[in-house]
């Protein structure tokens, strides 16, 4: 890529007012006659590297603009062949125009992007810059449609030849459109420094004839124009040939490093033959010492035993890096390049005082530097005067940029303050560099923090820095093009370009000048072939598959790329990656196990594209039967993307809240008033010199039986409240006695909660406020009586009216705050004393007065007179008048938790004496029995508020499961958070278990002939939080969840209107719906809320009621029994041992060729097993799940909701399914044909072996288990499930005496990553785990930090991700235990 340069051509400007308004004022005169071209047709600008091709492309771009902004369904694509040049193409454009400009690139994940994916960048952006593949990809999948582009750039368009994607482009959709008359095709534009890329003379006919051919191929014109009229905008750097005389490290001592390396090479790799490494891991390592080893002896011969050094310790560093991962073999690897590194060390000069350059002739003369690269310094060193050097040195491999970078850091700055770095190729394999990386080199050398770059080809397009001012070829341009892009890359004025040749080497010195002359002569051919028509494109014959309905295709030289791109999708596991099997022999393609096409495909045809053949047959067989989809891209993909979109939707936390329609009304002041009481009788379990009283539940609305007879216990400091309700009948109330109840109520509870009187008269006010919705039940104090029924209270509900209460029998008065009163309105009041700003409740007077003398807590002694004088400031006025015996008012807490709390002091019996002239009378005359009792009703009204919540949920939406218990309902809307005695965890575990086993079933048995993976998908699709709380809501599930533990401050006074309810009416069909306000649910809490009543319907109503639930909620699910055809010509008893098989599962097969499924994994690729274990490993695994899940719920009944799920979590594991497989022997009957399966079930044996004699329960297990092994006890259960015909209890018999002993709460251990966080949180110790997975070994890496002292701790091996986590983290219980000295 070029940087755009705006130098003003003066010469341009008339040109530049008779073309385009998009033109640039500073674009030169050659530039505005290539757009012109470019405007009218298709172009191939064949220009210098720094004649500016990009600005052409944009003020084209420019051009087009009026076509391109959105809403236009139209975009641009400018494709660029490299990665580095895509964010410096797009800063181009979008600096010198105003479209908007999308960036793609593989690292961003494009290759899994879909349709949907690809029209939401169309339709934000309006310029698409991408490398070529990505645009054929996407043409290839029907994902971008190719009349979607008017405008197609192609930077450095001398690549579109042979297969390459450019070439590809234009010939399956461009030519093709063009064939089939379809004259909507876009701008082609292409720019090149060398329309020729191959190895080619210099004649002109063979520069012609490839000239022609890319002409054609591009249907385009080339423009070029005379080297004079750029020459004054554009510096040419000056070539110049350097000469090295062919001198190498001397024979003999060559000869006999040679054989030193070799004789290392071959004891590794008869090390690799004599280990127990599986065959494919033995072929790695051995491929990777090869490599070593050619590498190695290339640097010997062509750059020296210090070189060779270099290159060793580089390659030894980066297989210490992969032995940290894990992979099998690295550690011989790593040893020979270790020994290698031994060796050539010997060979170097002793003594501390030596390092290499100190005499570089010398070096060469020992043979620790060859001619060829003394040259190279000597390069160097003849420019250090000059300032500000920028040089880049081309090598051909990147083991040399590598070597070559060591040593000009070692040696340069003996002569010069010089940096030097390497860049080369991603995919290089040998110290890969991340585009990151290579970006920040880029960087430093523009800044000039770094002044030589060694690299591979990969900077020959792509790096435009105007600073740079020499350019040294170490290794010979292999092409034209090579030779000019490489020499462009010098930009300065004045800068050279030396080519570096042996001595004697005619033929590449004569190569070189003929790639010097064949600049002018391509241009000359050029301007030749402008004058031309293009040629008809000839298309080659290619067999093509097109989807009518999307235009997506597939031919024969994408086919076996699409068929590895399926493959690599289906299921797979740490021992077996499926692909397809060609067999060249007999042109047959085998597919693996996991694949719906069970027959193998074999075709005829030339030979040399048979494979081809054959993928494109097994591609469309594919699509027809949808495991391609209509993109033609595997079905999963689009499975999974759907997953992800679902999952990524927009959710709203804020969820509605529902109230109890039973408890909302509105308050009619003409009529009497129905109300439906109901007695709450309140019955204490503890001794306490104060006793309950009942308490009597007004309602507007009858309340269901099932409520109006519940009862239920509260727990608080004394022990535990017995709450039952009771219905007492009806009661007809004027509105007068209804705004009596409420103000009585208001000011009790009110004083009660709030523990002050400040906005009781706001409160009492609002009463008789306009007739709106509100929270309408009273709450009053049931008469005295021995023996129950009892009445409403009257006269305590009129103590809300102190001032009313006469009195005969008594003439003595007192003075109060109210005025003067007779004694007995003070014997059991509500006072309130504005001195201290407390309440309290008075309970009689007593015979002490203001100067009664008081003790005090230090022991003195005062007066009542006197301590109010100096404790509080007030004088008493009336010191004669009795002192009043009183109590602080009872505090309200949240009883509904079911424990006992903490004593309170201030709700303690101890009594203060009050002077009657302080204190201020609330209420009167009322017991502060009523006092006590009405402390606990805000917790226990939550608790039938709660209940009528369930009560309505089950009402409105569960009326088919009518067995189902409120109390079971109001447990599976009941979160953790809510801190109550039950919630819904149990009942989540048990649904979550049943909704994951009924649709497994559905799934298995309507999806016949897709894989494992894919049924796995759709199930997520269908259980995952994202899906469940999106049934939830639909259904309105939300408003009737409680996720917070009750705060009586927050608790709504019934009348009490000072406080905003909100309350609205839901437009509901079926019944009355109340929204009292809003709470934040997580999707989680929401996808839980709707496993929990899955599990509640299904205790009490069975599998029947839940489907109905599930049906209603949206997961339609049919339990009918479907036919399954089975249609297999195998002879079980000739593959598995059947009579053992039957007996130890005491099941007897109808169908034999199930239990050879369900043994067979993967790996064994025979073809009259024509499937593995997976279909039935998915089934199987969701019915023990729900077996173990539904055994454990039944037979500890009394297990916390956290027990039960650890309890699941330690039972439904693979690990210890595979110890029971292997306890039965099971792993002798596994149909494999995996070494590396083999080596871990045999090193799992001999661990089994030493600890046989005791068993394992859940975590105790100290090795990692196949998961083979307990992916067959799953398939197992699956099949046997399918063949009793889905009877579930047959399954269990089967296996469950396999799985014995079980997990019992005794037994059971804590989960070790559990226990590892606990420990650190008890310790005060940071920890941090990473889990990785590298082809199949996964890793998981622990870091503790104690207290500054940091553990590692790390675990490797072919196991499931929570295998190895636990096993991580059971050697940093060790050890931290140790530490700890426990």
């Amino acid at each position: 890529m070029e940087e755009v340069t705006m130098e003003e051509d003066t010469s341009s400007q008339q040109n530049l007012q008779k073309l385009s308004p998009d033109a640039l004022p500073f674009a030169r005169s050659y530039q505005l006659e290539a757009l012109e071209k470019a405007i009218k047709e298709n172009t191939i600008v064949f220009l210098e590297t720094g004649a500016g091709k990009t600005l052409i492309a944009i003020m084209l771009l420019r051009h087009y603009a009026h076509l391109l902004r959105k809403p236009s369904p139209y975009i641009a694509v400018f494709l660029v062949p490299k990665v580095v040049l895509v964010s410096q193409q797009a800063e181009a454009v979008k600096m010198l125009t105003d479209l908007k400009v999308g960036m793609y690139w593989g690292e961003m994940g494009v290759d899994y992007w879909d349709a949907e994916v690809w029209e939401n960048e169309t339709e934000k952006h309006e310029v698409l810059v991408m490398t070529p593949a990505i645009l054929l990809r996407s043409l290839r999948h029907s994902f971008l449609k190719f009349n979607m582009i008017k405008v197609l750039i192609m930077d450095e368009c001398h690549h579109a030849r042979g297969r390459d994607p450019y070439a590809c482009i234009m010939r399956e959709f461009y030519h093709h459109q063009l064939k089939s008359r379809i004259t909507d095709l876009p701008r082609i534009l292409g720019m090149t420094a060398s329309p020729i890329k191959s190895k080619v003379g210099n004649s002109e006919l063979t520069l012609s004839e490839n000239i022609r051919k890319l002409m054609t191929l591009m249907h385009s014109k080339v423009y070029t124009c005379a080297s004079e009229a750029i020459a004054e905008f554009i510096p040419i750097s000056t070539p110049k040939f350097k000469f090295y005389r062919e001198n190498v490290i001397p024979f003999l001592l060559f000869q006999e490093l040679a054989v030193k390396l070799t004789m290392l090479k071959r004891e590794h790799e008869l090390s690799l033959s004599d280990s127990d490494f599986t065959q494919s891991a033995a072929e790695s390592a051995h491929k990777r010492i090869e490599k070593i080893f050619h590498a190695l002896m290339f640097c010997l011969d062509e750059l020296g035993i210090y070189l060779a050094l270099k290159a060793a310790e580089s390659l030894s560093s980066d297989e210490a890096e992969s032995f940290s991962r894990g992979n099998s073999g690295d550690r011989v690897v790593q040893k020979f390049c270790l020994a290698t590194v031994h060796r050539l060390t010997t060979y170097l000069p002793s003594g501390p005082q030596w390092s290499i350059g100190d005499n570089i002739k010398f070096d060469v003369h020992l043979g620790l530097l060859t001619s060829k690269v003394y040259c190279l310094v000597d390069c160097l060193l003849q420019y250090r005067a000059k300032n500000n050097l920028r040089c880049i040195v081309f090598v051909e491999r990147v083991i040399t940029a590598v070597v070559l970078e060591a040593l000009l850091n070692a040696l340069l700055p003996k002569y010069i303050c010089w940096k030097t770095k390497f860049i080369a190729g991603q995919s290089c394999g040998l110290k890969s560099q991340t585009r990151k990386k290579q970006h920040e080199i880029v960087k430093e050398f523009r800044d000039g923090l770094v002044n030589i770059i060694v690299a591979t080809s990969i900077l020959e397009e792509g790096l435009d820095v105007q600073s740079c001012n020499l350019v040294i070829r170490f290794d010979p341009c292999p092409t034209v093009c090579s030779f000019i892009q490489s020499r462009g890359r010098a930009r300065m004025q004045n800068s050279d370009y030396i080519l570096m040749v042996k001595s004697g080497d005619s033929v590449t010195h004569s190569r070189l000048e003929n790639y010097l002359a064949s600049g002018d002569i391509m241009r000359k051919e050029s301007l030749r072939q402008s004058a031309l028509a293009c040629d008809s494109f000839e298309q080659i014959p290619e067999e093509v598959y097109r989807v009518e309905s999307t235009g997506a295709i597939v031919n024969l030289s994408s086919s076996i790329t699409l068929i590895y791109l399926y493959c690599s999708w289906l299921p797979a596991d740490g021992y077996f990656k499926p692909t397809a099997r060609w067999d060249k022999a007999t042109g047959t393609l085998y597919l693996p196990k996991s694949c719906p096409l069970q027959q193998p495909i074999q075709v005829q045809g030339e030979k040399k594209y048979l494979k081809n053949i054959a993928c494109l047959e097994a591609c469309k067989q594919l699509h027809k039967i949808g495991a391609l989809t209509d993109n033609l891209v595997p079905d999963i993909v689009v499975e999974e993307a759907e997953k992800e979109g679902f999952e990524n939707e927009p959710y709203e936390e804020e969820q509605p809240s529902y109230v109890p329609p039973q408890l909302v009304d509105r308050f009619s002041k003409t009529n009497k008033t129905i109300y439906h009481c109901y007695l709450i009788e309140l019955n204490q379990n503890f001794s306490y010199d104060i006793s309950v009283r009942d308490v009597v539940l007004a309602t507007r609305n009858e309340l269901d039986p099932e409520i109006g007879s519940t009862n239920f216990l509260m727990g608080f400091d004394k022990g535990s409240l017995s709450v039952n309700l009771r219905c007492m009948g009806t009661v007809h109330l004027s509105p007068d006695e209804v705004l009596l109840c409420k103000r009585f109520q208001v000011s009790i509870l009110k004083i009660l909660v709030d523990r002050n009187t400040d906005k009781l008269a706001a409160s009492l006010d609002k009463l008789y406020s306009d007739d709106d919705l509100e929270i309408d039940y009273l709450l009053l104090p049931a008469t005295v009586t021995q023996h129950r029924p009892a009445l409403i209270d009257w006269l305590s509900i009129t103590s809300v009216y102190p001032s009313k209460v006469t009195c005969r029998n008594h003439s003595q008065k007192v003075l109060t705050k109210n005025g003067v009163v007779c004694t007995c309105i003070l014997q059991d009041s509500l006072v309130f004393t504005p001195h201290s700003g407390h309440i309290y409740v008075t309970t009689g007077i007593m015979g002490l007065n203001g100067n009664s003398p008081l003790e005090l807590r230090d022991g003195g002694v005062t007066t009542y007179k006197k301590y109010f004088e100096q404790k509080h400031g007030t004088q008493l006025r009336f010191e004669h008048q009795r002192l009043l015996n009183a109590r602080h008012i009872f505090p309200v807490k949240n009883y509904s938790h079911g424990r006992r709390h903490e004593k309170d002091k201030e709700a303690g019996n101890k009594s203060v004496e009050l002077p009657p002239e302080l204190c201020f009378i609330i209420m009167s005359p009322i017991s502060i029995e009523i006092i006590y009792s009405f402390s606990f009703l805000p917790s226990i009204m939550h608790r039938i508020e709660s209940l009528l919540r369930a009560y309505n949920l089950k009402r409105t939406y569960l009326d088919h499961c009518s067995e189902i218990q409120i109390v079971k309902v109001l447990e599976a809307i009941t979160t953790k958070r809510c801190k109550e005695p039950f919630h819904y965890e149990s009942l989540e575990t048990l649904g979550d278990s049943f909704l994951k086993y009924a649709i497994s079933k559905q799934l298995f048995r309507c999806y016949q002939n897709l894989h494992e993976g894919l049924l796995s998908v759709k199930r997520a699709k269908i259980i995952c939080n994202a899906a469940l709380c999106k049934f939830g809501c639909s259904c309105g599930l939300p408003g009737f969840i409680r996720n917070a533990p009750f705060d009586p401050q927050t608790w709504i006074i019934p009348g009490d209107k000072s406080k905003s309810s909100n309350l609205t009416e839901l437009d509901s069909k079926r019944s009355k719906i109340y929204i009292g306000g809003k709470q934040k649910l997580k999707r989680k809490i929401i996808a839980d809320v709707v496993e929990a009543l899955i599990g509640a319907i299904l205790t009490s109503g069975g599998e029947k009621a839940a489907l109905l639930f599930m049906d209603w909620v949206g997961i339609k699910v049919n339990f009918d029994i479907m036919p399954c055809e089975r249609q297999l010509s195998i002879h079980p008893e000739k593959l598995v041992n059947v009579n053992f098989l039957e007996k130890l599962l005491n099941y007897t097969f109808h169908d034999r060729s199930l239990l050879v499924e369900a043994l067979t994994h993967g790996s064994y690729m025979l073809p009259e097993i024509p499937s593995c274990y997976q279909r039935l490993e998915f089934l199987g695994d969701s019915v023990l799940d729900f077996l173990i899940t539904m055994h454990l719920y039944e037979k500890y009944p009394g297990l916390s909701p956290g027990q039960l799920t650890d309890m699941r979590s330690a039972s439904v594991n693979n690990d210890c399914y595979a110890w029971s497989a292997i306890k039965v022997g099971l792993h002798k009957h596994v149909l494999h044909a995996s070494q590396e399966l083999q080596r871990h079930i045999i090193n799992t044996l001999n661990t089994f072996n030493e600890h046989a004699s005791s068993s394992t329960f859940g975590w105790e297990s100290e090795t990692s288990f196949p998961k083979v092994l307990g992916d067959i006890i799953e398939s197992l259960a699956g099949a046997i499930l399918v063949d009793s015909d889905y009877n579930k209890e047959v399954v269990w018999k089967s296996i469950r005496p396999l799985l014995e002993p079980l997990i019992t709460p005794e037994t059971l251990k804590l989960h070790p990553v559990r226990e590892l966080t606990e420990l650190c949180q008890r310790e005060g110790y940071s920890h941090n785990m990473t889990v990785s997975n590298n082809e199949g070994v996964i890793c998981a890496r622990i870091e503790v930090d104690a207290n500054g002292v940091i553990h590692h701790y790390e675990y490797n091996g072919k196991v499931e991700k929570k295998t190895a986590k636990k096993l991580a983290c059971k050697e940093a219980l060790k050890s931290l235990q140790k530490t700890l000295g426990k």
